[in-house]
């Protein structure tokens, strides 16, 4: 099987590509990370060096290809509007003309569950949503707008003749992550972190191996999947602070004394994106709305649509995927 995949230089790409080569498919790895592309070239994988702005860039790595996995998006709490905008709505644009120009047989959108909810109000929390719940009126900010729109994009394109499906994965981590579980240790190490809310948020975990899993599983799924969003996790909410206090224990971390209530916290945070935005630059302030939001309101997903339709069945648990997450840091930290 002939596969693009965009992002491939970022987390969930890398892991794909890498996964798909091992299978003897032949993977085209498309980003912008020079480094990173030549980790991918290292392991056989060709890497196509692009930026998904770039409208005949796209549609030459299209051509060939069977099935493309859109796997890259600018993802982030902070960022401007028009990056945010450029990435994830022209850049998906871009890619449905390349998949239509080359007549790619499937196209698998990775989207999000973060425009489930809200910042504050009814919407924020939200406990077992399924994929036609409705929509809160406004997007939590520029990353779950721009995701919205990519989403209908891509439904456009479906109702014009094109076989995609669509994945909304829940708050990845596992070896390779940047982001959650990165973020959450630097800041217990360096005392910078606060438990925000009630301490009783209940939230989704996805372990990167089984979205990759989830993937696959889309690549190979019946017509009848085509067209359709399907939610992703490791379908085990867990207690976000009692897995904060875990991993304080086991890495010898103190735990957060500070508590703030949300109202404190979300307040603290819009002061702190009005001073920051102003800074050459606009660097990410310390904590941001989106973050008090994800830290205090509980989130989980109903996967069942998941399970029975794309046959997905998480195999690696939270717990099993946060040790290999650490035992890899350990690794990276006491190399042999």
């Amino acid at each position: 099987m002939k596969a693009l995949i965009t992002g491939a230089t970022g987390f969930v790409g890398g892991a794909l590509a890498r996964r798909l080569q091992g299978l003897g498919w032949q993977v085209v790895g498309l980003g912008r990370n020079q480094e990173a592309g030549k980790q991918l070239a290292a392991a056989g994988i060709t890497f196509f060096p692009g930026d998904l702005r770039d409208a005949a860039t796209i549609a030459a790595a299209c051509r060939g290809r069977e099935i493309v996995f859109h796997c890259g998006a600018r993802a982030a709490p902070w960022g401007r509007a028009s990056d945010f905008y450029a990435d994830n709505v022209v850049g998906t644009q871009n890619l449905l003309a390349g998949c239509r120009e080359a007549s790619v047989g499937r196209l698998v959108h990775v989207s999000t569950p973060s425009i489930y909810f809200d910042l504050r109000g009814p919407m924020a929390v939200r406990l077992n949503v399924a994929e036609d719940a409705p929509l809160p009126p406004r997007a939590a900010n520029f990353y779950v707008h721009t995701k919205r729109l990519a989403e209908q994009l891509v439904d456009q394109a479906h109702q014009e003749g094109m076989p995609v499906i669509t994945l909304r994965p829940r708050a990845i981590f596992g070896p390779g992550d940047t982001a959650i579980l990165p973020r959450l240790l630097t800041r217990l190490r360096t005392g910078r972190m606060a438990v925000i809310g009630d301490g009783q948020t209940l939230t989704d975990l996805t372990y990167i191996e089984n979205v990759v899993d989830a993937l696959l599983c889309c690549a190979e799924s019946p017509a009848n999947t085509l067209g359709k969003k399907y939610n992703l996790s490791n379908d085990e909410p867990v207690l976000l602070w009692e897995m904060v206090r875990r991993l304080c224990a086991t890495l010898n971390y103190p735990f957060p004394r500070r508590r703030l209530r949300f109202a404190t916290a979300y307040l603290l945070a819009w002061g702190m994106e009005g001073i920051w935005a102003r800074l050459p630059g606009s660097p990410e302030p310390p904590l941001t709305r989106y973050t008090v939001g994800v830290l205090a309101h509980s989130a989980t997903l109903d996967v069942r649509a998941a399970r029975r339709e794309l046959n997905y069945t998480p195999r690696v648990s939270v717990e099993e995927g946060v040790a290999r997450y650490l035992n890899t840091q350990r690794s990276a930290a006491c190399p042999t």
